[in-house]
């Protein structure tokens, strides 16, 4: 049957290409020229700049509405693409035209979870650009529309103590979620299995906050060669990249984490569900002949913990809808990645509708969006038009 009509379709994944005042205008200007701000360059293309150094651009981040065949990594100008891509107006006509109700938007200069500031020389302006770019997606972007848009934070990660206050800052100001590194360990932290981010979780289940770990956030996975890399085979790089959700998932339902903070909601951003059912079936079956002499709980199968605590995430996964009940229907969320190169915009609503044609109506309800109201505590407060 189709997705009814009445259903506010919910993306819990999607990215925005901030506008090129967000720091100059929200900085403190004793930062000088080290604040990022955009240059065009004798190249003819738009580049961040942030201490000095080119810290990125667009490329694939920035490609809906433009045809397969123009898809490329190389850079480009805030004048070639959609207006949506950074101004908050027209992303809502943006949504409206691919049929999505509500979004939560990934930062794009400083990559999925923050790393760009976290390599920072000088880390009192890297926790002044946080803290800009959250009052930014809070008071500007997101309170534009707020039945529209699911604030996501960023966290000064690499600070347990300031990450620990900016949590309760943004949440006083209305965050749903922040985004964080899925696999901790590959940028030179402390894994889960630690007590190290113990604080930070604290008073993350304090405030009622989702972890949104996009894949991707920690970099890629050791085991993409350069040559399978984004210069040199993008396709191999991004079809693997949602392992690291695998990764990151084994991480967590193996560590003491959700048994100390038994409140706590992951997101899977982006890392598909189609392997999920075997990873779980696996996990579980590991976990049992191997428990009694390992540093895990021993009552609780991993499973279990799945259910109560993550929340896979995808585009387009025949695999998982056909094996939804293998994972759980109420562990589902949908995302359309809008403006990156997995996007499907303008087409999002109608791909998704054909892709649960076999889904009963209570189960696509939930998939499309009721477990994202549940998961991000984002009720409605308007009908759907």
């Amino acid at each position: 049957m189709p997705l009814p009509d009445d259903a506010q379709l919910i993306s819990v994944d999607d990215h925005v290409i901030e506008h090129p005042r967000v720091w100059l205008d929200r900085v403190p200007a004793r930062f000088g020229d080290a604040i990022p701000h955009i240059e065009r360059l004798p190249d003819g293309n738009d580049w961040w700049i942030y201490e000095g150094q080119k810290a990125g651009n667009f490329a694939l981040n920035a490609v809906a509405g433009k045809p397969r065949e123009q898809f490329g990594v190389e850079p480009r100008t805030y004048d070639d693409m959609r207006p949506g891509c950074h101004d908050i107006a027209d992303r809502i006509r943006d949504m409206d035209i691919d049929g999505v109700w509500a979004q939560t938007c990934f930062p794009n200069m400083a990559g999925f979870a923050g790393r760009v500031f976290e390599a920072a020389r000088d880390k009192d302006l890297a926790r002044a650009c946080v803290k800009a770019y959250n009052d930014w997606i809070l008071d500007e972007w997101c309170a534009y529309a707020p039945d529209r848009q699911i604030p996501v934070a960023l966290l000064p990660y690499w600070d347990t103590e300031a990450a620990v206050r900016e949590i309760y800052r943004v949440a006083e100001k209305g965050a749903r979620t922040y985004t964080f590194l899925e696999l901790p360990h590959l940028r030179g932290f402390p894994s889960y299995h630690t007590d190290h981010w113990d604080p930070l979780f604290a008073a993350t289940q304090e405030t009622d906050l989702t972890v949104s770990v996009h894949f991707g956030s920690s970099g890629k996975s050791d085991m993409i060669p350069p040559e399978g890399g984004l210069l040199g085979n993008t396709v191999n790089e991004i079809t693997v990249m949602g392992l690291n959700s695998g990764f990151a998932m084994a991480q967590l339902l193996t560590s003491p984490l959700f048994h100390k903070f038994p409140r706590l909601r992951f997101a899977l951003s982006e890392g598909g569900i189609g392997w999920l059912p075997y990873l779980l079936e696996r996990i579980d079956y590991v976990w049992e002949r191997h428990r009694w002499y390992n540093n895990i709980n021993r009552e609780i199968p991993p499973s279990a913990l799945f259910a109560d605590h993550i929340f896979g995430c995808f585009i387009s996964d025949r695999a998982g809808i056909v094996n939804r009940h293998l994972i759980g229907v109420d562990n589902i969320m949908f995302e359309s990645d809008y403006p990156h190169s997995d996007s499907n915009w303008p087409h999002s609503r109608k791909q998704l509708a054909e892709a649960l044609a076999d889904v009963p109506d209570d189960e696509a309800r939930k998939i499309a969006e009721l477990n994202a109201r549940r998961v991000f505590n984002f009720p409605r407060t308007s009908a759907a038009r």
